[in-house]
């Protein structure tokens, strides 16, 4: 086993399902470093807010990004460099709010990277505004008589962008969801894992994920299935919605350079007959 643990000083609230997720990443890491995969080849991106923090606990190479670019990152460290495992983490504010047209086109383009994204229902390292993902009715220093707005289901959202993994987790089901993240990893191309995350200074959920989460085994039969999977309401149901082989961003744009190189080279034979 790797130490990934930094010598920063944790300061996320006590009982921040942020912990589970950083217990969840260590043990995929270690699980693909195992398998062969180097760990100098797995690097990380992130955003801005309670998410971001991550970067400073977890040991392993990357860049801190700006708020809502950290995918922008990502893929200009992807395209470098196809041979890393590029692993994103953002907040829902942060790639669902800020960053909302980098995670569509990220997905859109099926770049094979890895988003996580923290989803906890506000903007918490602020102080509880409300988010993309707040529901209906949350009250937060910005919504003091309630949200207003109806939140994205970023499951339906990542699969009508084209994303060709998708799948949702839970925070206090640390062993899943370390599963979750190391399929995510290893599928080629773009990956996207919804986490719910408990925030309990703003939005502490332990409760309703605790009686309404349900781990399914078997990806839906179908999209319309997925959908409605997604979007239920009575049950949250955790596990892998789509896992499709497309091709990715990097290889067609890898292959059109060579086939660019190929016809300047012939044309500089026929120059020199």
């Amino acid at each position: 086993m790797h130490d990934l643990t930094s010598r920063k000083e944790n300061t996320w609230c006590i009982g921040c399902g942020n912990f589970g997720i950083l217990g969840a990443v260590k043990n995929a890491i270690n699980r693909l470093v195992d398998e062969g995969t180097p760990l100098a080849n797995i690097v990380m991106s992130s955003g801005i807010g309670c998410h971001g923090k991550i970067f400073d606990y977890l040991n392993i190479s990357g860049i801190y990004g700006l708020h809502g670019r950290a995918l922008a990152t990502a893929s200009g460290i992807k395209l470098a460099n196809p041979n890393l495992k590029v692993i994103t983490f953002g907040g829902d504010g942060d790639s669902l709010g800020e960053g909302l047209e980098h995670t569509l086109f990220a997905a859109k383009r099926n770049i094979d990277l890895t988003l996580i994204m923290h989803n906890n229902g506000n903007y918490g390292l602020t102080t509880g505004q409300a988010s993309p993902l707040s529901p209906s009715g949350f009250i937060g220093i910005s919504t003091p008589m309630g949200n207003v707005e109806i939140p994205f289901t970023p499951i339906t959202l990542l699969m009508e962008a084209g994303a060709s993994f998708v799948a949702r987790s839970y925070t206090a089901r640390i062993s899943h969801l370390a599963d979750i993240i190391y399929q995510a990893v290893q599928h080629k191309g773009f990956s996207f894992v919804e986490v719910l995350q408990p925030c309990v200074s703003y939005n502490n959920t332990y409760s309703l994920y605790n009686d309404r989460c349900h781990i399914f085994n078997e990806i839906p039969q179908d999209e319309d299935m997925a959908r409605k999977m997604a979007k239920d309401k009575e049950i949250i149901h955790l596990g892998v919605y789509r896992k499709e082989q497309l091709p990715s961003y990097e290889e067609q744009i890898a292959s059109r350079i060579e086939s660019l190189d190929r016809r300047a080279r012939l044309e500089l034979l026929k120059a020199s007959v």
